[in-house]
C-alpha cells in the first residue's frame, strides 16, 4: 500500500524501538523518543511492538492512504484522529494532523507496519548519520511510503485504559536515580524547577534554571552514557540525553531518568518545566516491572477484541 505525504509536518521521521547491540561501535540506540507511545500504537493495530511507524514533532503530517487500512495514534494530542484506539481509514482517504495541543511528539502506527530497509538491525531514522527510515532523512512533501495492505478487525469503538499511560504534563515531576558524580553536586537538581529550552532535540533536552554547581573542577575520563543520563556541562545547565544521544561523554553525570519516565521528558515542549525527584535503583526496577505487567495485561485484552470491524474516521 502506498502512503503519500501531502504535507510532511515538522521533523516527521520513520522510527522503531532503536538499534540494539551496536553501542560499542558508537552507534546510538535511536528509535522513538517516546517508545511507550509507539509500542502502544503498534499493539492497537496488531503490529509487533517494535514495528516501524511515524514520529512527528509539534506539527503533524497530512497523509493519503491508497488502500483501506487501520491506524492508531499515540503520544501528543494533535487533534484530527482520536488517540489510543484503532481507527479504520478508507482507500483514498486523507488524514490530517494539526499542531500539537498538548505534548510534543505524536506516533502513528499503520497495520502491517511501514516497509523501509533494515540498517544495522533497525528501521528507524538516525539523522546525524543519514541512515534508516526513508533515505536517512526527515520526510518531505510528496514522499511516498509503503506498508502492507492489511486491515485489522477490532470489536466496537473503544480506547485503552488511560491508567497504563504516562502522566503526561507540561510540568511533570520526573523520577531519577543518582549518577556517577552525584556526590560532587548539591541538592539543586531535586530542589529547583527547570525550563526546557528551544535548543533541545532528539539528542538531548536542554534545561535552563538555577546553575547546578559542581564542587570540584577535576577533568573526567569520558564514560558510557545512555538515554536518560543527565549531564551537567560547565555552565551548570543540565542536559537530559535522549534517543539519539552519543554513546560516551565527558560531562559529569548527576543523575539518570528512570526508564518509565523518559516519555514525560520526550513530550516536553520548549517553555515547559520539569522537576526531579530521586528514587532508589530498586524502586526504578519495580516501576519497570509494574509497567511491563500492565503491558502484558493489555496484550491479552487486545487479543480478545480482534474480532469485529474497527470504526471509520468521522
Amino acid at each position: 500500500m502506498a502512503i503519500t505525504v501531502n504535507r510532511a509536518g515538522m521533523l516527521t521521521t520513520v522510527q522503531d524501538l532503536g538499534r540494539r547491540g551496536h553501542r560499542a561501535a558508537g552507534v546510538p540506540l535511536g528509535g522513538a523518543m517516546d517508545p511507550l507511545a509507539l509500542r502502544l500504537a503498534n499493539l492497537l493495530v496488531g503490529n509487533a511492538e517494535d514495528a516501524a511507524g511515524l514520529e512527528f514533532t509539534l506539527r503533524g503530517p497530512e497523509l493519503t492512504f491508497a488502500s483501506e487500512t487501520t491506524i492508531a495514534v499515540g503520544g501528543a494530542d494533535f487533534g484530527g484522529v482520536p488517540r489510543w484506539q484503532p481507527v479504520r481509514v478508507r482507500a483514498g482517504e486523507r488524514v490530517t494532523f494539526g499542531t500539537a495541543r498538548t505534548g510534543c511528539r505524536g506516533y502513528l502506527a499503520i497495520a502491517g507496519a511501514l516497509d523501509v530497509p533494515v540498517v544495522l538491525g533497525g528501521r528507524g531514522t538516525y539523522l546525524c548519520a543519514a541512515i534508516g527510515g526513508l533515505e536517512g532523512r526527515a520526510l518531505r512533501d510528496g514522499d511516498v511510503l509503503r506498508a502492507a495492505e492489511q486491515v485489522r478487525r477490532v470489536l466496537g469503538r473503544w480506547h485503552i485504559d488511560e491508567r497504563i499511560l504516562p502522566a503526561y504534563s507540561g510540568a511533570p515531576t520526573v523520577r531519577v536515580v543518582r549518577g556517577a558524580q552525584a556526590e560532587e553536586f548539591g541538592a539543586t537538581l531535586t530542589e529547583a524547577e527547570f525550563k526546557v529550552t528551544p535548543k533541545s532535540d532528539r539528542m538531548g533536552v536542554r534545561l535552563a534554571g538555577p546553575g547546578v554547581a559542581r564542587r570540584v573542577a577535576t577533568e573526567l575520563t569520558s564514560m558510557t552514557v545512555a538515554p536518560g543520563t543527565i549531564q551537567v556541562p560547565p555552565d551548570g545547565q543540565p542536559i537530559v540525553l535522549m534517543a539519539d544521544a552519543q554513546t560516551i561523554g565527558g560531562y559529569p553525570q548527576i543523575a539518570h531518568v528512570v526508564t518509565v519516565d523518559l516519555p514525560l521528558i520526550a513530550q516536553l515542549q520548549p517553555g515547559d518545566t520539569v522537576r526531579f525527584r530521586e528514587v532508589t535503583v530498586e524502586e526504578a526496577h519495580e516501576l519497570v516491572l509494574s509497567r511491563e505487567r500492565k503491558m502484558g495485561m493489555l496484550r491479552e485484552g487486545l487479543a480478545e477484541k480482534v474480532v469485529g470491524e474497527p470504526p471509520l474516521l468521522p
